[in-house]
């Protein structure tokens, strides 16, 4: 067994666990890589039977049209059940205010989303993609992350996971988190999508598109930007590391059409996979801030 081996073991591993500790658990899908990824290691574990649990999707309503066309072919492809939970029917209902203004975007307001989500549907533990190298805050979770009735986690609050035995024991409107890959790294996830041929969105790959220079980045130059005159708008050759809300989620300059380049080009980086999300720079702790709230 190679590395990738025992990280695909201890992930499927993880997953069976929570299909036998928990009642209603969910796996909570973005279109992104890591989730992606998820679903692969899920297909693994339990076929030839379904799913244990539904994918759930929290959709701002901003993202990339090339996420949501996969989402809805990947769903088709594996034939199991979606939830998806809407900002905008958050905003109809009063729950959340939209921003306003250049930089307005609704990332943060997925948070009350999902909460609404977890609660409608009664989940008790809910799988994501989140991983250590991603974010210092993230790095001090455990695997299985235990967050209040309120959906709030509470860093001192962490249980031991010794001998890779997960607690799930949790009161009544508790939900777990759960992080099955949070053993792996950016390149772990792409060295694994390559040796399992598993398919992406395409924005994960350089194509051409107009761009707009702003905070330092090169945004995708899209209508909910509200594009200022004086703003920088260029037609270049881009990929996107990360998968978000766009209107918080840079492009980087890119040729790398094929996976061996998008390892090189990694492995050469001196920015993390974070460093494209401006919602992780609006203060040095603003992810913890958000997980505390109940971001995921």
């Amino acid at each position: 067994m190679d590395y990738l081996d025992h990280l695909e073991a201890e992930a499927i591993y993880i997953l069976r666990e929570v299909a036998a500790q928990f009642e209603k658990p969910a796996l909570l899908f973005s279109g992104g890589k890591d989730s992606i990824t998820l679903v692969h290691l899920a297909k693994k574990a339990f076929r030839p039977g379904k799913f244990p649990f539904p994918l759930v999707h929290i959709d701002t309503g901003h993202n990339f049209p090339e996420t949501i066309a996969y989402r809805d072919w990947l769903l088709e492809e594996i034939g199991e059940k979606l939830i998806v939970g809407a900002v905008q029917d958050s905003i109809d209902r009063g729950r959340v205010i939209e921003e306003q203004g250049k930089n307005a975007s609704r990332n943060a307001l997925q948070t009350v989303t999902l909460l609404d989500t977890i609660e409608q549907y009664g989940f008790d533990a809910c799988i994501g993609g989140a991983r250590r190298d991603e974010e210092k805050a993230r790095a001090k979770e455990r695997i299985f992350s235990v967050r209040d009735a309120f959906g709030q986690w509470d860093p001192k609050r962490q249980r031991p996971e010794l001998w890779n035995i997960f607690n799930g024991k949790i009161q009544k409107g508790e939900n777990v988190r759960v992080f099955p890959i949070s053993n792996w790294t950016e390149l772990d996830v792409w060295h694994y999508i390559k040796r399992e041929n598993i398919s992406l969105p395409s924005i994960y790959f350089a194509h051409q598109r107009d761009v707009v220079w702003r905070n330092g980045q090169w945004m995708a130059a899209a209508d909910i930007l509200q594009i200022e005159p004086d703003e920088l708008v260029a037609h270049k050759s881009v990929r996107f590391r990360t998968v978000g809300d766009m209107t918080c989620t840079a492009a980087v300059e890119s040729e790398a059409t094929e996976l061996d380049a998008i390892i090189a080009e990694i492995n050469a980086s001196t920015v993390s996979e974070r460093g494209a999300r401006l919602d992780d720079r609006v203060s040095e702790a603003a992810m913890e801030e958000r997980k505390k709230q109940g971001y995921f």
